[in-house]
């Protein structure tokens, strides 16, 4: 949207294009034969730069043709010469030559927008001039630098766009005929294209250079005195923000920003002159800092939009902005600013329509003088320190209201019913307040008419009772989120069967009842269904298989029973499946391997009988294209394995306080574990593969498949407590990147096989209680695990449990042999008794000292390692969190 505005702005200062018509005047003959030339000249271009044309849109240029005018795309002043060519988005492809076009001496305008041309803009000095005017390149794959021979020979260029290409640099020393320039979405990285911009400017109207790699530091522009557009955003400049280029703006300047920057400085400190013009003002995401906002900024009466969001700017919000009465977008989010929300800010409310607070220290309650604010659509205030009633003295008078979030403050009581009466509001946002009594059956009544709303999320609240039925009434309806809250009883019918749902997020309460069986049967939108911690029960429908659009499932701590459906493997977008601690049985269905985009598999912790899938790795390496994100949180034991399985799980966290998760967990759990915060998009959008695969504390039986070494992106392998047999496969070493392995209380056997020594980032693995044997492998991380990790096995050695030597086979000691001697052989005297009994405790006492000596040595090896190599003790030193989770079943 950001670029759609500019490109707009940009299209409506572009000289207008002649009409596609031929002149009804006769031609001369010199006439007929210029346009035979340019027939020629057309059909040369056609052949040299277009190398395909899969539109067809090309089609009609017949060699046969007296004059090019009738040809889609060519456009013919009254004369009958081409004096424009409009080849927008038509799908061309091939490699740019515009030379050939020069002999098309009328050409003024060029439209190349939305193609695949690649090559380089160059010009040879031909004998034909350039006499383009107009020429738009935007949104193609041009990737080598502009030659100075363009420029030089374009020298009656006013309108210049080549967005929206790979385009590095080059030269850019354009003549003062230039009123336009976009080089917006290249690569640019050459700081002095600033320079020659602001020397070369007396007459650009529009300049924009965003999305591009400068890393300059920004100077002051005063001599573009024709400027109006200046955009330089999403670039990497740095240093103070100069005085000058707010007290010295041309008076022209109706457009400016610099957002998305690295630019720093004392905003409260800028002197604002000659912006009576300016319109849009944006500074966001930057480092500005200062007390406040200058005062001077009121100087810009014609300010419409003025974003500062994502600064470091503090204390109390001016309450001067009161008098900027043209404002209709204010953006002051995630900065410092503290204290009451100043009412003089209500003056604005003429003009007003967005309004963004969030992510400050804001205290008290919302004023009153909003309650004028007639024309306001969009309201943030959340992530402040928020209090008292103004959602029904306040909030409930905005009846053009349509974007309403409050999370995360101090808001207490019910959730006022009369919100019904705002009727055009689409997003209601009250999570993370303190709200306590039931979801008001009003907000979806029919005497409201309350059906526009599309999002309605009350997670992480304090309500109770059950889900009233009248929601279902919310035709339109996209996302529900009531997690972690009081809430009882089942979900109304109507809530399941509204058609436009695509996300239910419930978990954390205590409802029950069955999920439906004909669940996404006749509307299939549902892409996320988050229903774990709850207390539902029945079996998983087979008509989950219908839900084709459906990415993440989480139905985990529940009491759900009976076999998977196998039609989940039929999910192409499953990312993220969670059946994990319920009553499920039956065998792993094998057609979970065909879900093209799983890359999260939990189990555990159900009843599960039979082998290991070798087909969950089928689809490995296939590509991951899901382009949605949640917040999410991973609870994982930073401790040792045994015993602390259970809270290993991913959590959905939009909305909900850290706090809140915590209280979660059950004390009985294990104490040392961490929290991992993230979005899906982020952490899962490059993977393509399987990484979190857990079948733990089930009944499966067979060997460990081979297969699985084939699932190179796997992190986390949790097989343990089950009653697997054979030996672990040599070829789990192939799995790099492994993090997790926990293969505990099985039936194992054989030798662990030394390529586990090459798994470079493996923190934690357990694989005691099995029937394991041999030497443990001394290299890499398994020389840091504790003597834990291998327990209860039938015959391991090596640190950090017992020496190899002290498990050989015991022999006869030298005594009993003189013994035995003694009896065969009377002669034996009684000196050879003595000299093998020296012998003999000889033989003892280097043994004990031998042992004692090699555990003096394993010792400080196993500190010079840590010292040498900068392993750290497995007990970390960041901050660990004692958690609440209800413990596992067995």
């Amino acid at each position: 949207m950001h670029f759609m505005i500019h490109f707009f702005i940009f299209f409506l200062l572009a000289p207008s294009m002649p009409s596609e018509v031929s002149s009804t005047v006769p031609l001369t003959s010199s006439e007929k034969q210029n346009q035979s030339n340019e027939v020629m000249a057309l059909l040369a271009f056609k052949h040299s730069s277009v190398e395909a044309d899969p539109n067809g849109f090309l089609d009609n240029w017949n060699p046969a043709s007296l004059s090019p005018c009738s040809w889609v795309g060519v456009f013919c002043s009254p004369s009958g010469q081409v004096s424009a060519l409009n080849f927008t988005y038509a799908g061309l492809i091939g490699r740019l030559q515009i030379d050939g076009l020069m002999v098309l001496e009328n050409l003024q305008h060029l439209y190349l927008r939305g193609n695949s041309f690649s090559g380089y803009l160059f010009l040879n000095k031909v004998s034909y001039p350039c006499i383009i005017e107009t020429l738009d390149l935007s949104f193609n794959n041009l990737s080598a630098p502009i030659s100075k021979t363009f420029f030089d020979s374009c020298d009656r260029l006013t309108s210049l766009n080549l967005s929206h290409n790979l385009i590095p640099g080059g030269s850019f020393d354009f003549g003062t005929s230039l009123l336009e320039l976009d080089l917006s979405s290249n690569l640019i990285s050459d700081s002095s294209i600033l320079n020659s911009s602001f020397l070369n400017c007396q007459n650009l109207r529009l300049l924009n250079l965003s999305y591009n790699k400068l890393s300059a530091e920004l100077g002051a522009f005063s001599s573009c005195g024709k400027l109006s557009i200046l955009d330089l955003s999403n670039n990497m400049l740095s240093g103070d923000i100069p005085t000058l280029l707010v007290s010295d703006l041309p008076g022209s300047l109706e457009f400016l920003d610099i957002s998305h920057n690295n630019i720093s400085g004392n905003f409260s400190a800028l002197e604002f002159k000659n912006c009576a013009k300016l319109s849009v003002l944006n500074l966001s995401n930057n480092a500005l800092y200062g007390t406040g906002i200058p005062h001077s900024l009121t100087n810009c009466r014609l300010l419409e939009k003025l974003d500062l969001s994502y600064n470091e700017l503090m204390d109390k919000i001016p309450a001067a902005l009161g008098i900027m009465g043209n404002l209709k977008h204010l953006n002051l989010a995630h900065n410092d600013f503290s204290g009451n929300i100043p009412p003089e800010l209500g003056w604005t409310c003429g003009t007003l329509v967005e309004l963004d607070l969030s992510e400050n220290k804001l205290s008290g309650e919302f004023p009153e003088t909003f309650k004028s604010c007639d024309a306001l659509q969009s309201l943030n205030l959340g992530n402040n320190q928020l209090s008292g009633n103004f959602l029904t003295t306040v909030i409930t008078t905005l009846t053009k209201l349509e974007i309403l979030q409050v999370p995360f403050n101090n808001i207490s009581g019910p959730i006022p019913s009369s919100l019904g009466n705002i009727t055009k509001l689409r997003v209601l946002n009250l999570s993370s307040n303190a709200f306590t009594g039931n979801i008001p059956s009003g907000l979806c009544s029919s005497s409201t008419s309350f059906f526009s709303l599309q999002k309605l999320l009350l997670a992480g609240n304090f309500l109770s009772g059950q889900v009233p039925s009248t929601i279902g009434n919310c035709k339109n309806l996209r996302t529900i989120d009531f997690s972690v809250n009081n809430l009882s009883g089942s979900i109304p019918p109507d809530v399941w069967m509204l058609p436009h749902l695509s996300d239910l997020s419930i978990w954390g309460n205590s409802f029950s009842g069955e999920i439906p069986k004909d669940i996404c049967f006749r509307r299939n939108n549902l892409e996320t269904l988050i229903l774990n911690d709850n207390i539902f029960s029945g079996t998983i429908p087979e008509s989950v298989s219908h839900c084709k659009n459906l990415i993440w499932l989480s139905l985990s701590f529940n009491q759900l029973s009976g076999d998977i459906p196998a039609g989940i493997g039929t999910l192409q977008k499953l990312s993220i499946l969670q059946l994990n601690h319920n009553l499920l049985t039956g065998r792993i269905p094998p057609e979970l391997g065909s879900c093209q985009s799983l890359i999260w598999l939990d189990l555990n912790n159900n009843h599960f009988t039979g082998n290991v899938p070798s087909e969950l790795a089928n689809r490995t390496g296939i590509d991951f294209k899901n382009d949605r994100e949640w917040k999410f949180a991973y609870f994982r034991n930073e401790g040792e394995i045994k015993g602390c399985h259970v809270v290993n799980n991913l959590l959905y966290s939009e909305g909900i306080r850290p706090e809140r998760l915590v209280g979660l967990l059950d004390s009985n759990s294990c104490s040392l574990m961490r929290v991992y915060h993230g979005w899906t998009l982020s952490m899962f959008k490059s993977d393509g593969s399987m990484i979190y695969l857990d079948l733990s504390f089930n009944f499966l039986s067979g060997s460990i498949p081979d297969s699985l070494s084939s699932m190179s992106y796997l992190q986390f392998l949790y097989l343990g407590h089950n009653r697997l047999t054979g030996t672990i496969p040599e070829t789990l070493g192939s799995l790099k990147v492994l993090t997790v392995l926990d293969l505990s209380h099985n039936q194992l056997e054989g030798r662990i096989p030394s390529s586990l020594e090459f798994l470079q980032f493996l923190t934690d693995m357990d694989v005691s209680n099995n029937n394991l044997s041999g030497t443990i492998p001394s290299g890499g991380p398994l020389e840091t695990f504790p003597a834990s990790s291998f327990a209860n096995n039938s015959d391991l050695c090596r640190q950090p449990l017992a020496t190899c030597d002290s498990k050989k086979p015991k022999t006869d000691n030298p005594s009993t042999l003189l013994r035995k001697n003694k009896k065969d052989n009377p002669s034996t005297g009684s000196v050879y008794d003595w000299v093998w009994l020296a012998a003999w405790m000889g033989f003892i006492n280097g043994v004990i000292i031998g042992v004692y000596t090699g555990l003096i040595l394993f010792e400080v090896k196993d500190r010079w390692f840590m010292k040498t190599f900068h392993v750290t003790p497995r007990r970390r030193s960041e901050q660990l969190y004692s958690r609440r989770r209800r413990p596992c079943r067995r």
